[in-house]
């Protein structure tokens, strides 16, 4: 299969490449810049030049690989996962997300395109006793950031499944871990454990849901195979920040963090912080995603942060 990646530098967007090599897929990748151009074709892609804001060069990238598939992994967010760094990166994600999304969704239409495979988010269903599976209604009543990042990926998604003649698939991915992300012992909240910056926050009982980034990318490549619709890309192990955050410590050399109220975290960090620690919700994996998936994400190992 032919597959163009928009996003291929990106975390996820790597071992993507890899995934994709390894079942034998031509690859190509969107490539802004001479140093993009470098990185994708020393991962094995061949890289298109095209700026993911400008419809008429990614129209031309699309009529010039004639993909069969187009994967959409575009983001633009901060090297430190703080509240403050997010906020600045918000309207910057958010405009690369939905212009680029937009961009790619009227260049598919003339092309010839068959499949169409978007990232989406599983961070941020709304609260509610037991599992949340794919049917789950977002948290669109959050806090203020997690609320308008709901809002995104609807927005997306929706863009994406009302596209006549595409397959569309959503990847709502769980938190990413490993290599080359935020988790990992060489990442910002390696760093940021360490120095003691992250509480547990209250009883810590915001639930999240992981996944690997090699995990991640297999599927990725997987679902262009499988039926359309959205799938939560997450591991079996759900887990509240109470016991991840500790795991997580022990495996990046720090010392156990320590535990504020929520009053306190609000005051210090703000109420999106907040809401992560003590209102996320577990995910259901079981469902249609093992059922179209011939691999499961391996349970969260915080080992494999180190």
């Amino acid at each position: 299969m032919r597959v163009l990646i928009a996003g291929a530098t990106g975390v996820i967007g790597r071992p993507l490449i890899r995934w994709l090599k390894q079942d034998r897929h031509t690859v190509f990748a969107l490539a802004r810049s001479p140093e993009s151009s470098h990185v994708v074709r020393q991962l094995g892609a061949e890289p298109v030049t095209a700026d993911a804001f400008d419809a008429a060069s990614v129209k031309a990238a699309i009529d010039r690989t004639r993909p069969d598939a187009v994967i959409n992994e575009l983001t633009s967010l901060p090297r430190h996962y703080t509240a403050a760094e997010m906020r600045a990166a918000a309207e910057r994600d958010r405009k690369v997300r939905i212009e680029g999304n937009a961009n790619l969704l009227a260049a598919l239409r003339d092309a010839g395109v068959r499949r169409y495979l978007l990232q989406s988010s599983a961070f941020w269903y709304a609260p509610g006793e037991g599992l949340a599976d794919e049917s789950a209604s977002f948290a669109f009543d959050a806090s203020p950031a997690v609320a308008a990042g709901t809002r995104r990926y609807a927005e997306l998604e929706t863009a994406a499944s009302v596209t006549p003649g595409i397959a569309f698939v959503g990847l709502r991915y769980g938190f990413f871990y490993g290599p080359g992300t935020w988790f990992h012992n060489g990442g910002d909240m390696g760093e940021q454990v360490r120095q003691q910056r992250v509480p547990v926050i209250g009883d810590g009982q915001g639930v999240w849901s992981w996944v690997h980034i090699e995990d991640a990318a297999a599927a990725t490549a997987m679902a262009l195979e499988c039926r359309p619709g959205a799938y939560n890309i997450v591991d079996a192990d759900p887990t509240p920040q109470r016991v991840w955050l500790p795991a997580f410590a022990r495996a990046v050399g720090a010392p156990a963090p320590s535990r504020i109220t929520e009053e306190e975290a609000l005051a210090a960090f703000g109420r999106d912080t907040v809401y992560s620690a003590t209102a996320a919700r577990r995910l259901e994996r079981e469902g249609q995603t093992r059922a179209q998936f011939s691999a499961a994400p391996a349970r969260m190992d915080a080992s494999k942060s180190a």
